[in-house]
């Protein structure tokens, strides 16, 4: 028998705030962008093979889109399970092994990108396996909860696994045929290494809480009875929106996770499904369309079209005009150089499918530019995400732009040191850090604003127009991209800090937060309050009432004109002094007007508690704009009577009003721009 790792585990972490184990001090929270940034990430490549006389079994990743897919093969047949769109290595490789593909498993109906199912079914008249629950509209065979596939000497028994998606399902794999136990389990989205299936991608009948429910569930009677030494296979790792907390390891077993994975270590129903569902942030647009996709049966592509129609400098303006977003594929510094206006940079060596997805609203039309090379392989992998008809391309690229005499926007890259004498001085730019919060809090270059690059065409209001403006991320990829954001709002003067603050790091300037504490004063950490989005309180608020204790620190008066449903008023002082407030195992959400004092509150106490302590971004004002306004709620209709007073807080004033939660089951708010995570 052979078993090997072809490549190295080279996803730290996620670049949207999901830090892998064991992730390095010397990366700031580890950015996957710059780890995707090479050729090899944006194609199939083999990770681990185990051969036998009668078994091969294969294992690829995709890392632009942190996928696992598998070849299982015995005796001339071979199985793929979760393919990617793009079939061409499955193909190839299982003629190299004299295999033929028969069937093809998914093992629910994937959101984050379009599976190779129908592909392969085209290509070599494989059976396309489902179990039963998924609801499948295109020809497949449909297995129940314990049915079998059997080819060669391979036993698969499909297992339904609800929790991520009610269709959720996991692949017992035994070989030989008649083994009592799974060699290995082929476990979709439902458990990865080190995390878990997020339970909040579903639109429809089922709350975030109920799925993760029904995940606790299928771990405690099904998933926790595989055997500890049985290998366990993942559809994901880290980098994937699909969970948090994901491992780059591309291989665990049900032993080591029971022991390490940390939503596995909440035994009862409640905490395991608050740890599941808090934290989790807005996924992207596309996700819903892509699974709606897999599951009517995604069209097969013509793949030898690989140029969209070309267009002059005249049309894209026109283009550009009428709605269509201009995507600049080419570098950071290419971009920064000079770029047709309004255009984004998404740099294709990176996690150009996703931030596509991200960014440009599904169905709206969308025009790339940059050399013909890089627009044909963006074209390529845009069918990965079902993005199969751009609106063209500007042919000849940037240099047929200049030659018309076009305008140029411009981007100023401002190096690390420069950067530190200007904050010396007091002559720096407003910085905008636009990683996520968590990734902020960890290291970060100075005291800098926190603006998610996922809200920043919603955030980027409360900044003026007219400042110099500087972006950050950890290495120039989504600061590029946030740069291009901004200049599309009208901002006059955009700066980019060159390198990211990796660069900044390798210069050797100074850091803050968690990380530069532990790493500059080993030992010492500086615990830090968890910031909570309004979505996420909303979800908490709706899905598990009475699980979490908000106190609002506003005066009075403004409590009463309106307040978040649930919430107790008390002063600043009480809650500084009063124990009450740092004993109890639910989680402490504190809130004010605009989250500055409730982020000050916050992290005095968590300094004297274990208790989890919360706050919330944005406060109030924040929430009423994005829970309760687009739902069409005014302050007339918030009249209800006062929230129930918690042990030893401040009573409201008589006659105070609450806000109401929204009028629907889920109160999450659409949005035409959804920059995800």
């Amino acid at each position: 028998m052979t078993f090997k790792r072809f490549l190295p585990a080279f996803l730290i972490s996620a670049v949207f705030g999901f830090t892998a184990v064991g992730a390095s001090v010397a990366s700031p929270a580890g950015d996957a962008e710059a780890l995707t940034h090479g050729d090899e990430a944006a194609s199939l490549q083999l990770v681990e093979q185990e051969t036998l006389p009668d078994f091969i079994f294969r294992q690829y990743n995709l890392a632009v889109l942190s996928h696992y897919s598998y070849m299982i093969g015995s005796r001339g047949e071979a199985m793929i399970i979760d393919p990617s769109r793009d079939i061409d290595r499955y193909v190839k490789d299982a003629v190299q092994l004299g295999f033929r593909i028969t069937r093809v498993y998914l093992t629910h109906s994937h959101a984050d990108f379009v599976a190779g199912h129908t592909e392969l079914m085209a290509a070599t008249g494989a059976e396309i396996i489902v179990n039963e629950a998924l609801g499948a509209q295109y020809p497949h065979n449909a297995l129940p909860d314990g049915g079998e596939i059997r080819f060669g000497n391979v036993r698969a028994v499909v297992v339904t696994t609800p929790g991520h998606t009610p269709d959720g399902s996991c692949l017992y794999v035994y070989h030989p045929a008649n083994s009592a136990e799974p060699k290995m389990v082929l476990t979709g989205d439902t458990l990865f290494i080190g995390g878990v299936g997020r339970p909040d991608l579903l639109e429809g009948s089922y709350s975030s809480a109920q799925l993760a429910a029904l995940l606790f569930e299928t771990w405690e009677q099904k998933l926790s009875e595989v055997p500890d030494e049985t290998r366990l296979y993942p559809a994901h790792g880290a980098g994937s929106l699909c969970g948090a907390h994901l491992s780059d390891e591309p291989v665990s077993t049900f032993g080591e996770q029971k022991r390490s994975n940390p939503y596995l270590q909440h035994k009862d129903l409640s905490s395991f499904v608050m740890a599941v569902i808090s934290g989790l942030g807005d996924p992207p647009q596309y996700f819903g369309h892509n699974a709606a996709m897999n599951r009517k049966g995604p069209p097969v592509v013509d793949w030898s079209r690989r140029m969209p129609p070309a267009l002059s400098a005249d049309q894209v303006s026109r283009k550009e005009k009428t709605g269509a977003w201009l995507i600049d594929i080419r570098d950071a510094m290419d971009f920064s150089d000079g770029h047709v206006p309004g255009a984004l940079n998404i740099d294709i060596r990176g996690r150009f499918e996703t931030w596509m997805g991200i960014m440009v609203p599904w169905g709206e039309p969308f025009v790339l530019i940059g050399p013909d090379n890089l627009v044909s392989e963006a074209v390529f992998r845009l069918h990965r995400i079902g993005y199969d008809e751009p609106a063209g391309y500007l042919k000849g690229g940037m240099d047929i732009w200049k030659a018309a005499g076009r305008d140029l926007e411009t981007v100023t890259l401002v190096s690390p040191g420069e950067l530190h004498r200007q904050m010396q001085e007091g002559t720096a730019p407003i910085i905008v850090d636009v990683r996520l919060p968590n990734e902020w809090m960890s290291l970060r270059i100075g005291d800098v604003l926190n603006m998610p690059l996922n809200r920043l065409f919603r955030e980027a209001h409360r900044l003026d127009p007219s400042l110099p403006v500087l972006m950050v991320c950890n290495s120039a990829y989504r600061s590029s991209l946030a740069a291009g954001i901004v200049q599309k709002l009208g901002f006059e003067d955009v700066r980019n800090l060159e390198g990211g603050s990796q660069a900044w790091i390798d210069a050797g300037l100074p850091t803050y937060g968690a990380e530069a504490s532990k790493k500059t004063s080993p030992g010492v950490f500086v615990n830090l309050p968890e910031r909570m989005s309004p979505q996420d309180l909303a979800r908490w608020i709706t899905d598990l009432p009475g699980s979490i204790e908000v106190v609002d620190i506003r005066p009075a008066w403004q409590f009463a004109e309106y307040h978040i449903p649930g919430a107790v008023n008390a002063p600043v002082q009480d809650v500084m002094t009063n124990p009450v407030y740092l004993v109890g195992k639910r989680p402490l959400v504190i809130v004010c007007r605009d989250g500055s004092l409730s982020a000050a509150v916050g992290g005095a106490l968590v300094q004297k508690s274990p208790r989890p302590i919360r706050f919330l971004i944005g406060g109030v004002s924040r929430y009423y704009d994005e829970i309760m306004r687009p739902h069409g709620i005014s302050q007339d209709r918030m009249r209800l009577s006062p929230p129930p007073r918690a042990e030893g807080a401040m009573p409201a004033e008589e006659g105070s009003r609450s806000i109401a939660p929204p009028p629907s089951k889920t109160p999450e708010v659409k949005k035409a721009r959804s920059a995800g995570c």
